[in-house]
């Protein structure tokens, strides 16, 4: 269960990314937030609500804490999506966001089969390869384009990796409110840089497409914090955090379908890397 759950958060994850960075091709990053964080926060509390239980206040603290990081690393993420190529930004943030809560579950002394292990470390190297930024005979101004896009890719990594274990955290509470918490949160933060920017929210003016783009990023971003939170419950928390971490992939997949951006051959085999990965967590 905790793979088909972390596989679904990544797909979710992956989707709302790429829906997100188009829409910040047109628009601020600040005003396509602000739509795309009201959505999200309504599927997410129709989803608490629906479960029927109580909030708990350790686990609100939790998810707010980690909403709060959220929203930053989401404004850092999306500049960084605004002004870098997506295939670069989002298998770093990637990146980062893993390496830091799989190194705390390792130090909490989870344990799990071989197997696993082989499978979560392909999965390690198919995002450090799916992050490969191309060839080394680029010239000076897309290789600077490039190093601004990884530092933009490590502060949102940090932020998610936070949020990621601060979730885990509050859904020890045993209910969805955490992520309602959290989304509140990260509302809190984009509004409040909104504020400062003097920033509105994207309109139908500035196109329907780019609207409904920033609309259905957050519908499928709050969908993938429910399901990583279910992730975290059902299984190994480090196995949950791997593999919800391959939505990098899915990025990388549509940006290529959709807007013809590059794929070197290393990262389609980081891609293959990482279907491999997944086959040995799931024997």
């Amino acid at each position: 269960m905790v793979t088909m759950l972390a596989l679904a958060a990544a797909l979710l994850y992956g989707s709302a990314d790429f829906l997100g960075g188009t829409a910040t091709k047109r628009a601020h990053v600040l005003s396509v937030l602000l739509p795309s964080g009201a959505a999200g926060f309504v599927i997410v509390l129709i989803a608490a609500v629906a479960s029927g239980k109580q909030a708990w206040a350790a686990g609100l603290g939790w998810g707010a804490a980690a909403g709060a990081l959220g929203g930053v690393g989401l404004i850092v993420f999306y500049s960084g999506l605004a002004r870098g190529p997506m295939i670069v930004v989002a298998p770093v943030s990637a990146l980062v966001s893993t390496v830091l809560p799989l190194a705390v579950a390792l130090a909490e002394g989870e344990r799990a089969d071989a197997t696993v292990y082989l499978g979560a470390l392909l999965c390690l190297v198919a995002i450090v390869l799916v992050s490969s930024t191309g060839k080394a005979s680029q010239r000076g101004i897309r290789r600077a384009l490039h190093g601004r896009a990884v530092l933009y890719g490590v502060g949102a990594g940090l932020c998610f990796g936070l949020f990621f274990l601060f979730l885990r955290n509050a859904g020890q509470a045993g209910t969805l409110w955490p992520t309602a918490a959290a989304r509140l949160a990260g509302m809190a933060v984009i509004v409040l840089a909104a504020c400062i920017a003097r920033t509105g929210p994207v309109t139908a003016k500035a196109g329907l497409a780019v609207l409904l783009a920033a609309v259905f990023s957050g519908v499928l971003d709050a969908s993938a914090n429910v399901c990583y939170l279910l992730a975290t419950r059902a299984g190994l928390f480090g196995l949950a955090v791997v593999l919800t971490s391959l939505y990098p992939g899915v990025t990388v997949l549509l940006a290529r379908v959709v807007h013809g951006e590059r794929m070197g051959r290393v990262q389609q085999l980081g891609l293959a890397l990482a279907a491999a990965g997944v086959l040995l967590v799931t024997i």
